[in-house]
């Protein structure tokens, strides 16, 4: 019996690992997303560097993590619970990997921007989607280290006021480029960063679903979120 109840405290060191490492590779690539949006904000160009070419970082905690829940799903053949934590993970850190070029793609073209002396008036609007999408990600994060299904709801419900700002955004900047044509080369380059910012939002609305997988058992991918609430609410939690 010692010998089962150390390879069992030994099974859940091993899972709260992977679920720790998923929080702080989370921390990075939120603390990534922040830093592009105050690059820009602050037109800091030595930000906007470090961030564009720091993304292998997160990479590297991806490539880190993978191994590990293979290792996790190749040794101990996990069940129920355990299993959708491992499952859950993997495609949590494919998320996060996608945050993470798609922040370091909004700094890249930052540094042009900055480089161009752009208006401010031309991002505006990308500060605040980036700023709603951030708040998101930390939430979604939050959610997770608290297996809190219902807040990953609320969370995804988030995602058609980003898709309002979207369209905002790009009506904006349409306007902008038919007032002045000497204009769209350097508002398409904002257009591109303003679909990397709504790209990070769908993104975290995935994580959000794989929250609710794990905690729920439910594969909630193309369910309405109303609907999704009120059977959650119905719910017990699976073993």
């Amino acid at each position: 019996m010692q010998w089962l109840t150390h390879i069992s405290q030994e099974y859940e060191r091993e899972l709260e690992d992977i679920r720790t490492k998923v929080l702080s590779m989370g921390g990075l690539v939120e603390q990534h997303l922040k830093m592009s949006i105050d690059a820009l904000a602050a037109g800091k160009t030595d930000i906007a560097d470090e961030i564009a070419t720091s993304d292998y970082k997160v990479n590297n905690l991806e490539l880190e993590i993978d191994e590990e829940c293979t290792e996790i799903l190749a040794r101990r053949q996990p069940a129920a619970r355990d299993l959708r934590l491992v499952l859950a993970v993997i495609k949590i850190i494919r998320d996060l990997e996608r945050i993470g070029d798609e922040a370091s793609k909004v700094s890249r073209v930052t540094l042009r921007l900055i480089e161009l002396v752009s208006p401010k008036s031309y991002y505006v609007n990308v500060l605040n989607i980036g700023n709603h999408v951030r708040h998101m990600l930390h939430d979604a994060l939050d959610a997770f280290a608290r297996m809190d299904a219902a807040a990953a709801i609320r969370i995804a419900r988030e995602d058609i006021s980003v898709d309002r700002e979207y369209d905002a955004a790009i009506r904006q900047l349409i306007t902008y480029m038919m007032e002045d044509a000497r204009s769209i080369t350097t508002v398409l380059d904002v257009v591109w960063m303003v679909r990397a910012l709504e790209r990070i939002g769908d993104h975290v609305i995935n994580i959000c679903e794989s929250i609710i997988y794990l905690v729920k058992g439910k594969d909630v991918r193309h369910q309405p979120l109303d609907d999704l609430a009120k059977e959650l609410q119905q719910e017990a939690p699976p073993s």
